[in-house]
């Protein structure tokens, strides 16, 4: 669906199929049609298998097809990064390590075809961002190579816990988000939440294989950010409570339990209260939808009795990622896009990734940051 929506919305097919060439692999075929879905005209993608296809496969088998094919290096690491997440998510769900996970559905050929053709198509379409609605999730069963499961099906709760991706009940009883799709979204979309501030310059369909009467598809917007003060807004809830009698180690814990929680932001402030008693202000940021979570892990978790509560308005800039490579491996770059400029003005390196260079090649951080920094320069300033 992500594929048809990407095509439908301008993609060339050509492109897509000689990128996809670099697979190296026998046994498919490509077609893109034109539907209807609802009375609303899309593209579904089909991919036609030949009788030798490998119907299952583990993830070394994957990332080995991945790593041996002629692709560009971003499409590389965003496609070995969706396995990844597949991977984990199945071995939590059926408690077993990650290689031995058996990837059935999406380790068929035709999975391989879709998950490396979206990070393929994001890379032919120049898409510094990616921002996605909440994901409608629905009750019901979905036949599986494991028998009958329920909806939403473990692996796609398991994939959407892990990023707290936001979802919206739907009376449907179609799987509405399968793993596949949920290890898309959850790995490639930088955030999930409303419309950002942009210009629109196109729209696509995607087709889904069933046409239950209203319109099946997945719907992609392209577009591009003209104003440099572009914001995007987003509503939010700020947690307050003072403390004088917490043990000073459980600061540290609290923290880490809040951010797991689904906190965006949580910070310490000294403070004097009643007495000229010294204290620490908690301040929680909370998404609306995790509200009650939080408030519950603060009773649970300190010795306040009560908080202070208000609504607060979250005003952003866009973000996008860029990666860089080192010797060593991989770097994301965030920054923020700035039209009407060739290079951003302001851009930061992934600590993690970062950190996983230094230990990998024994330099101080300090200074694989700014390696990075000047490969990032290098690549993506003006010539």
């Amino acid at each position: 669906m992500t594929l048809g929506a990407l095509l439908d919305s301008g993609l060339e097919f050509g492109r897509l199929e000689e990128l996809l060439g670099g697979l190296k692999l026998p046994g498919y075929s490509l077609e893109a049609k034109k539907v209807s879905r609802g009375g609303i005209a899309g593209t579904r993608l089909l991919v036609h298998l030949d009788n030798k296809s490998v119907a299952e496969r583990h993830l070394n088998d994957i990332l080995k097809i991945i790593d041996h094919a002629d692709l560009p290096p971003e499409v590389g690491e965003n496609s070995t990064a969706v396995f990844n997440r597949l991977a984990e998510a199945e071995a939590a769900v059926h408690g077993i390590p990650v290689e031995k996970v058996h990837f059935h559905e999406v380790g068929a050929l035709d999975a391989i075809v879709d998950i490396v053709g979206t990070c393929a198509a994001l890379f032919l379409l120049q898409a510094d961002q990616v921002v996605c609605s909440p994901l409608p999730v629905s009750r019901g069963e979905v036949e599986s190579a494991h028998g009958r499961l329920p909806l939403p099906a473990p692996a796609t709760l398991e994939l959407l816990t892990k990023r707290q991706a936001p979802v919206e009940g739907r009376e449907s009883g179609h799987e509405l988000v399968t793993p596949t799709g949920a290890a898309l979204a959850v790995t490639l979309a930088d955030y999930f939440g409303p419309f950002p501030n942009f210009n629109i310059e196109s729209v696509g369909y995607g087709a889904g294989s069933i046409d239950p009467g209203y319109p099946n598809y997945l719907r992609v917007l392209l577009g591009y950010i003209e104003s440099e003060a572009a914001v995007y807004e987003e509503e939010m809830v700020l947690i307050e409570t003072n403390l004088d009698d917490l043990k000073p180690e459980i600061y540290s814990y609290l923290m880490e339990k809040l951010f797991d929680a689904g906190a965006l932001d949580v910070y310490y402030i000294p403070v004097q209260m009643k007495k000229n008693r010294p204290g620490v202000q908690l301040t929680v940021l909370s998404p609306p939808a995790k509200l009650k979570s939080l408030q519950e892990l603060v009773f649970f978790e300190t010795t306040t009795l009560g908080f202070r509560r208000s609504s607060v308005r979250k005003l952003m800039r866009p973000r996008a990622v860029k990666t860089v490579q080192t010797k060593w491996g991989a770097v994301k770059v965030k920054y923020t896009p700035v039209p009407g400029r060739d290079f951003p003005l302001q851009f930061s390196p992934e600590y993690e990734d970062c950190r996983t260079v230094a230990v990998h090649s024994g330099l101080p951080l300090k200074e694989v940051y700014r390696l990075v920094e000047y490969n990032f320069r290098n690549q993506y300033s003006p010539k």
